[in-house]
């Protein structure tokens, strides 16, 4: 799958949650591997945020990022859409501290991104597969996030409130292609006995009965409740007649526990790479959805490249025979036994090493260990059936090392082991040349890797 950007750029405007100022958002297409980032086009030198689960400053009523003072928040609702839709890259423009809350939910966001258009850019998607459990829990509020292996990206949430209208609820989403009309519409949620709270610590000050679902499941004194109306703005309520105080009826009888997965799916949008595994969360809110986001953050910052997928009994793009027919290397030194995954930019291709090596007779006879000037050579076969295979008639080619940087040797490789080489373009191939950077691994571990050119040319 490749990258994806806006076809254009397109602009909403409401009112912030928070501040209640007039806010204005534009939305603009990106170069591929920028991500989403947020600039504060009414400040001083537009300073520039990245979008990262690390730069999360707040996590109080919705997600705050910021650098150097500078903030944005109530993001999570325009993240959220932005992923779902398989945007990677764009550009956020908003003048003032907090993106507009709109109607509460995600679809006018959605409906924008769907008419300004979607457009494929050029390089590969990286995503991030999840390979083991991971687990994130809050003794204090109960809360507890698991993230287990899946093919595709899915969520189940359920919530849990001190209320008979919504004492629990729950909600799942198999697949992203669900979001717009499942989750997209669910609006954000607020209890009124929270109200007043919010409005002493400077909250929802743009907050009214058309931007969020306002529960009343604990009678008040009539006085108490008018106050509260007036402050936002809204009509009076009999303090006698309990529940959802909104004249616009709920987009789903479980639309609460919709709007916390559409919560989740922003939040983990600042992981920085769209998710291959499943969610269940179990009370989620803002301040341990971060925590998980910044736990993948920092998997993804100690492994520059997450280990490829192994499958023994998936049919391979190339085997044997096709290697042997793009590679002009034999018996001793065709160190290629398949290849198993190819796009335009990578390649991924399976060494299985046996005591029969020859290298094993002095190599050492009471130790084998397989020389990593071999392991090497590996690694540029199988960036040499990357390139090889882009060619028209590759069989008129060869491919020779023209130089080699950077090598690491990490651990060492002994019969029995299976190595999975990874090798991708590091810049577009010119005039024959081939800039290429190769990682081999045993399982999760990388044991060596180096970049490396080289140069193609036909045989004679």
């Amino acid at each position: 799958m490749k990258q994806r950007t806006l076809q254009n750029s397109f602009t909403l405007s409401g009112t912030g949650l928070h501040t209640g100022l007039h806010i204005v958002v534009t939305f603009n297409p990106a170069p591929v591997n920028h991500g989403y980032k947020i600039k504060r086009v009414d400040l001083e030198n537009q300073p520039v945020i990245d979008a990262l689960a690390e730069n999360v400053v707040n996590t109080q009523r919705g997600t705050v990022v910021g650098k150097d003072n500078v903030t944005v928040s109530t993001i999570e609702h325009g993240l959220s859409a932005l992923y779902a839709m398989g945007i990677d890259n764009c550009l956020i423009e908003v003048n003032s501290s907090e993106f507009p809350i709109l109607d509460g939910s995600a679809i006018e966001y959605v409906n924008a991104i769907e008419k300004a258009g979607i457009r494929e850019q050029e390089k590969d998607k990286d995503f991030y597969i999840v390979r083991s459990k991971m687990e994130i829990t809050d003794p204090e509020t109960g809360s507890k996030l698991t993230l287990l292996p899946d093919d595709s990206f899915g969520i189940n949430s359920f919530i849990e409130f001190d209320s008979k209208y919504i004492p629990n609820q729950s909600a799942s989403m198999d697949s992203l292609t669900d979001f717009e009309k499942e989750i997209a519409p669910a609006r954000t949620f607020v209890f009124v006995r929270e109200i007043q709270q919010l409005r002493k610590a400077g909250l929802i000050k743009g907050g009214n009965l058309d931007n969020a679902i306002v529960i009343y499941e604990r009678k008040l004194s009539q006085p108490e409740l008018d106050e509260i109306a007036d402050e936002l703005n809204v009509p009076r309520h009999n303090a006698e007649e309990l529940g959802y105080l909104n004249h616009r009826k709920l987009a789903f009888p479980n639309e609460p526990a919709r709007h916390k997965l559409l919560d989740i799916i922003g939040d983990m949008a600042l992981i920085g790479k769209p998710i291959k595994g499943r969610l269940i969360a179990t009370r989620p809110g803002h301040k341990i959805n971060n925590q998980l986001a910044r736990l993948i953050r920092r998997d993804i910052k100690l492994n520059e490249v997450q280990p490829p997928i192994y499958d023994v009994l998936a049919e391979p793009v190339m085997d044997n025979n096709r290697i042997r027919e793009l590679l002009p290397h034999r018996y001793p030194f065709l160190m290629v036994d398949k290849i198993i995954q190819m796009t335009d930019n990578y390649i991924v291709g399976v060494k299985n090493i046996t005591t029969n090596e020859p290298y094993f007779m002095g190599h050492f006879p009471q130790e084998p260990v397989m020389p990593g000037v071999l392991q090497v050579e590996a690694m540029a076969q199988t960036g040499g059936l990357l390139v090889l295979a882009r060619l028209d008639e590759p069989e008129r080619y060869s491919t020779y090392f023209l130089k080699i940087d950077n090598v690491k040797f990490r651990h060492k490789v002994v019969p029995g082991d299976t190595l999975i080489f990874r090798v991708e373009l590091t810049s577009e191939m010119r005039r024959g040349i081939a800039t290429m950077r190769g990682l081999a691994f045993i399982g999760d571990k990388v044991i060596s890797e180096a970049d490396f050119t080289a140069q193609i040319i036909k045989n004679k």
